[in-house]
């Protein structure tokens, strides 16, 4: 009976074995796929910008032909996305001031 014991075991461990290296082979294959993701997806990135870079570079070229100062537009949209909230709060007051707003009697 001692041996059949030992044997049992010695099949659980055996068991065991060819489980977790059937789970080390799909996280390797599943590691070897990210990778191949993961570059993919970086060359995509890469490409993006750069066309991002070029199409700057066209608009600021054509804004500087039109006579458009693209540094000050720029700091214009910043100031604009900065304050949204007071924009926003300015119109409320101005419509609610001049009777455009609903209830106005028409």
């Amino acid at each position: 009976m001692g041996l059949g014991g030992a044997t049992k075991k010695l099949q659980k461990v055996a068991d065991m074995g060819d489980e977790l290296y059937s789970k080390i082979n799909e996280l390797r294959e599943q590691i070897i796929e990210m990778r191949e993701t993961v570059q993919d997806t970086n060359q995509r990135v890469d490409t993006l910008e750069n066309k991002l870079d070029q199409q700057g570079a066209i608009l600021e070229a054509l804004a500087e032909k039109e006579g458009l100062n693209v540094d000050e537009l720029l700091t214009e949209v910043a100031i604009e996305e900065a304050e949204p909230a007071v924009t926003k709060a300015e119109d409320g007051v101005d419509d609610a001031e001049s009777g455009t707003g609903t209830g106005s009697g028409e």
